[in-house]
């Protein structure tokens, strides 16, 4: 799909799938049975530059493990659906909790379960190395694969889109 900036300035509610866009898809669990997983520093910076710009954001994750409960807390991110097989019921639900539209709703995505939930919103992002039919759909395709600052890559973009990039950045500047 060709990228269309008007798209990109009506988003209010940003969402990412976990495992495949803020990490690289792998899961490591140790001789304990502790998972564990890695996340890019960067990524969450954005995430964080995000919600200082009075956007908000969601995680919707498949599967279920605290690491996804700990990296939400670090970022202050407090929409979080672990566990959501059917992601489009956690769509809906943030739906009815905000009342944003689909259109004003970007979604992350990298593997076939987030199809349902990337066709219905206004912006739908993949990172480089998702899967094929999920590039497909995509409004933004990012240059980083998953866990290695794609997110951070959609976060630039929408923000500079909304003229928002300058007044979340300033201080790192002067």
């Amino acid at each position: 799909m060709k990228f269309d900036s008007s798209k990109v300035k009506l988003i209010k509610l940003v969402i990412f799938d976990i495992d495949g866009v803020l990490t690289d898809g792998r899961i490591n669990i140790d001789n304990n049975g502790v998972e564990t997983k890695s996340f890019d520093v960067r990524d969450g910076s954005g995430i964080k530059w995000l919600l200082r710009a009075g956007l908000d954001v969601a995680f919707i994750t498949g599967r279920t493990s605290r690491v996804v409960e700990h990296r939400a807390a670090e970022l202050g991110v407090t929409r979080i659906f672990q566990g959501a097989k059917i992601k489009t019921e956690a769509y809906d639900t943030l739906m009815a909790d905000t009342g944003f539209t689909d259109a004003q709703i970007a979604y992350a995505g990298d593997d076939l379960i987030d199809l349902p939930v990337m066709r219905r919103v206004g912006l739908a992002m993949a990172p480089a190395d998702a899967r094929p039919e999920v590039l497909e759909i995509s409004h933004y395709i990012s240059d980083s694969p998953g866990g290695r600052g794609a997110a951070r890559e959609m976060i630039e973009m929408i923000l500079k889109v909304q003229n928002l990039w300058g007044e979340v950045t300033s201080a790192y500047f002067k």
